[in-house]
């Protein structure tokens, strides 16, 4: 008997390839996409910034200022010398009380003419001892009889004041001068009459800062101490309070 066919079995049609889309489509789809981001761009630019809020002042810390160092010797006048020369003269103004103005060093050289490097080592020798730069003094008069003409160098000087004064006296009167041999004290008839006080010192060597092996020349200086007094007695009694070794007849 021939068999029967089913009739519900039917023919499966195979699914055809899906077709390759033409690269026109790409290149459209690829040329709206910047288009959408600019459009998406101007919607952000459209859209209200918001204010930023100020930053609050936050309070600066100051910085600690520091601390600057009296001199031993200014300390010693203001709370020692000043009330007790106030006390004895009967100043009735604490201005009127004497006080230091100005201390000046200066050096001869006449061999500076001739020696060039002898200036040089002057000038050295003396920006040691005193701290600050040294000046070349030069001649303001022509002198035959010397070989001297206008503008020669012929030594050198330093002015102090402020704190650099009281820190030079304070070596000269406590360091160099009990360092001078068979020193016995200075003289006390050494003032100008205006209350300004001169003392020589006849080497360098006497100061701790300078080097007997380093310097080309024992030389000696000139030291002016200038006070503000009005007489040679209170001037004598301020550096006396100050620690002046002056010698008693």
């Amino acid at each position: 008997m021939p068999e029967k066919k089913d009739a519900q079995s039917k023919p499966v049609k195979e699914k055809a390839p899906a077709k390759a889309k033409p690269a026109e489509e790409k290149t459209e789809k690829q040329a709206e996409a910047p288009v959408k981001a600019e459009k998406s761009a101007e919607v952000k630019a459209e859209a209200p910034v918001k204010e930023e809020k100020p930053a609050e002042d936050k309070p600066v810390k100051k910085a600690a200022k520091p601390e600057i160092r009296v001199p031993r010797l200014k300390r010693r006048y203001r709370e020692e010398a000043a009330p007790a020369l106030m006390k004895k003269f009967g100043y009735k103004s604490s201005m009127e009380v004497p006080r230091l103005e100005k201390v000046v060093v200066n050096v001869g050289c006449g061999d500076a003419r001739d020696n060039a490097k002898a200036l040089e080592a002057v000038v050295k020798d003396i920006t040691t001892i005193t701290g600050q730069k040294a000046v070349i003094t030069k001649a303001r008069k022509s002198v035959a009889n010397f070989k001297l003409r206008e503008g020669m160098p012929v030594g050198v000087k330093v002015t102090l004041r402020s704190n650099m004064m009281w820190e030079f006296l304070d070596r000269l009167l406590n360091v160099a001068l009990p360092r001078v041999r068979d020193f016995r004290g200075i003289s006390s008839n050494a003032f100008d009459g205006r209350g300004n006080y001169a003392l020589g010192l006849k080497e360098q060597l006497v100061f701790p800062e300078i080097d007997y092996d380093k310097i080309e020349k024992i030389r000696g200086m000139d030291i002016a101490i200038c006070t503000t007094a009005k007489t040679d007695e209170e001037a004598r009694e301020l550096l006396t309070y100050l620690g002046a070794p002056f010698i008693t007849n």
